[in-house]
């Protein structure tokens, strides 16, 4: 009798699970548990085993029966022994998930968590048991693909059944608390007893609490073992002085708190030095004489000469007057203490530098990024330039280039490849991948593509470079056996942020590929912020900026105040010509159903008078929604036209907003009134149309 027995008691609660998630009718749910009441006073202990087993079966399945059951159980069994019953049999059904997905389903479980597991993999490596317990605490993640996540990393299963039997234990006691009063109910007004609304505020409440009580076990964690100062010198401190250091600096003296600098080389970093301005200017010239060549096509004949030096010299001019908006006398002026000198981390708030140690309420670090030097056999050997050494090997030069090679395909590679190529050098660029700018649109990559090749540039692409050598002039080695000779090459592959030298490895902030933080810019150390190029993702000066005043602005209002750093959606542009420019997601980012809209420039009346009409709008948004998901512009002034969409994403402004809105006339900024217009001629109704046909007949008599 006791398999059968066994076997209808699991059938029974199954089936009473699936009609509380299928109907949830009060008076079904009370013959269901009066069944099993009756069922417990005859047979307590079968009944008690049998849901055991039950809930350990759903649990280990992965099933979506765990609420309902918990629930019911709360409901049958009173609170305390529904809690044993349920917190018990939910951490041994977890651990056999774990242990199934690292024994018997590997492939399986990697194909079914895809992305997910690798966030869980960097969390075990970085703090294995303490993120089990909070994924416990706040399922950011469903507790099934913890299960089998871990199941996949080094975690002991002894480790991994204790921390998940404690951690999931708060969250059993309200959902049991919130199922043994719904046993309680006799009629629909028991609904709203203080009992169960308190158990289900208490469900509601609990991530919230668990959340907060987490962050403060993180931070006394990372704080154990130094002493927080009585008081401060300052208010703030920043760590570098490019984009997002200035910026940081400059919120922080707009809203009169003390504020020391430090910068080791020079004020404005790369962006000004040896990125965004001097790439700028250069690229000015450039287009000045691609311009001048094709001035013919508008009637006006023009043979360019080049003055290479004189280039080169304006280039440093554009420099130098830029130079003073992020100098030390204006930051002076505003009110900032400004230090020359490494900065290292002493202890979490105070900060050495030049023999001095400062402290701080807050400290942001800002400190950059460094172009990376690919490990290649041989690429010492050759000198190679990098985007931060090529404007002083340009400088010396009597004329452009005549033999360059430029190993990568990115923004970088692409902008000086096509501009030193309009200006008369010979240039071969070098991409390991399939496409130029691969995170881009496709069709916006081809055409950058076959722009840069009508202008001269060799485009190898598939082809990844193996090593390089000196023997019979300097050359580079592809994969295909090729040797590329050159009098120079730039390696443009991509930067790395400078983490090494701080002293963030010594108080235990976590790094990686840049310095980790959450979605408000605080490091491990709440009162420690990182932004720009050492935060990520993007490495762009625009992204950086935008992060500066965010750390700023949440280290001088903590705790009253907090913005988030992606709150905004952050433009970027490729000034090659034509310009490409985009903001959110391209087409092949976006999941779920969604719509494109593609709109030309051969179709824009300003594009049509200036002879410049290669390009075009694209815009994705959802199916049957004007709200947009990401923006791609190709041709003249993309870096201006995006404006208005990045504007709009901010502040939930779909394309109808847009069309709505006057625009000078003609422009290029109509190419983004008018791609809104292409949008909305695809979404009106044919039945309204005919109606609208309808009633003007009507009104004709």
């Amino acid at each position: 009798m006791r398999k059968p027995l066994l076997f209808l008691v699991l059938i029974v609660v199954a089936l009473a699970a699936l009609a509380v998630v299928a109907e949830p009718d009060l008076a079904r749910l009370q013959d269901w548990r009066a069944a099993l009441e009756d069922l417990r006073a005859a047979r307590p202990v079968a009944l008690a085993g049998g849901f055991f087993a039950a809930y350990v079966g759903v649990t280990a399945l992965s099933l979506p029966l765990a609420v309902p059951m918990t629930l019911l159980g709360g409901a049958v069994f009173g609170f305390w022994q529904a809690l044993v019953l349920i917190s018990f049999a939910s951490t041994i059904g977890a651990t056999l998930a774990f242990l199934a997905a690292r024994y018997l389903a590997r492939d399986w479980v990697r194909a079914k968590l895809g992305g997910r597991l690798a966030a869980i993999e960097r969390g075990v490596a970085r703090d294995g048991g303490f993120f089990l317990f909070s994924l416990r605490l706040i399922p950011v993640v469903p507790f099934f693909a913890i299960n089998l996540a871990f199941g996949l990393t080094g975690m002991r299963v002894a480790r991994f059944y204790g921390i998940s039997q404690i951690g999931m234990l708060p969250g059993t006691a309200a959902y049991v608390a919130a199922g043994a009063q719904l046993g309680q109910i006799q009629s629909l007004s028991g609904i709203l007893s203080p009992g169960l609304i308190a158990a289900f505020v208490a469900i509601g409440l609990l991530p919230w609490v668990a959340r907060a009580a987490l962050a403060v076990l993180r931070r006394r964690r990372a704080l154990r073992g130094y002493t927080r100062p009585a008081r401060f010198d300052r208010n703030l401190i920043v760590i570098g002085a490019g984009a997002a250091g200035l910026v940081a600096a400059y919120v922080g003296a707009a809203a009169k708190a003390r504020v020391t600098l430090i910068e080791a080389e020079r004020m404005g970093g790369d962006c000004l030095n040896s990125g965004c301005v001097p790439s700028k200017a250069l690229i000015a010239s450039a287009r000045a004489a691609s311009e001048a060549r094709a001035a013919a096509d508008l009637g006006i004949h023009a043979a360019p000469r080049v003055d290479f030096p004189a280039v080169m010299a304006r280039v440093q001019e554009v420099i130098a007057q830029v130079a003073p908006h992020d100098s030390v006398e204006r930051y002076e002026g505003l009110g900032v203490e400004v230090l020359r000198g490494h900065a290292r981390l002493v202890d979490p708030w105070t900060v050495e530098v030049a023999g001095r140690r400062l402290s701080a309420r807050g400290i942001i670090l800002a400190t950059g990024a460094a172009p990376v030097l690919p490990d290649l056999p041989g690429l010492a050997t050759v000198a190679p330039l990098t985007s931060e050494t090529l404007w002083d090997y340009l400088a010396g030069l009597p004329a452009p280039p005549a033999r360059l090679a430029i190993l990568g395909g990115g923004p970088i590679g692409c902008e000086i490849a096509q501009a030193l190529a309009q200006l008369g050098a010979g240039v071969t660029l070098i991409e390991a991948g399939p496409r130029l700018l691969p995170r881009e649109e496709p069709e916006a990559s081809a055409a950058v593509d076959a722009a840069l090749r009508r202008n001269g540039v060799e485009v190898l692409l598939g082809q990844a470079a193996t090593r390089c050598g000196t023997d019979d002039g300097r050359w580079i080695e592809l994969s295909d056996g090729r040797r590329i000779g050159f009098d120079a090459l730039l390696v443009a592959v991509g930067r790395r942020a400078r983490l090494t030298g701080f002293g963030l490895e010594e108080l235990g902030l976590p790094v990686d590929r840049v310095i980790e933080t959450n979605a408000w810019l605080q490091t491990l150390m709440p009162h420690i912020y990182a932004a720009g190029d050492a935060a990520g993702p993007l490495q762009l000066t625009n992204a950086a900026g935008h992060q500066g005043w965010v750390a700023a602005a949440n280290a001088l209002a903590r705790p009253f105040w907090r913005f988030r750093a992606d709150a905004a959606p952050i433009p970027a542009a490729v000034f090659t010509s034509p310009e490409l420019a985009r903001v959110g997601l391209t087409e092949a980012e976006v999941s779920g159903p969604h719509e494109v809209v593609t709109y030309p420039l051969a179709d824009l009346d300003r594009a049509i008078a200036e002879g410049r009409r290669a390009g075009f709008v694209k815009i994705v948004t959802p199916k049957g929604s004007d709200r947009i998901l990401g923006v791609t512009v190709l041709g003249p002034h993309a870096a201006e036209i995006i404006a208005e969409f990045a504007l709009a994403m901010r502040h939930r402004m779909g394309l109808g907003k847009i069309l709505a809105t006057p625009h000078v006339y003609p422009s290029w900024a109509e190419a983004a009134k008018n791609a809104s217009g292409r949008w909305k001629q695809g979404h009106v109704s044919p039945r309204l149309l005919r109606l609208a046909q309808r009633f003007m007949d009507w009104r004709r008599g």
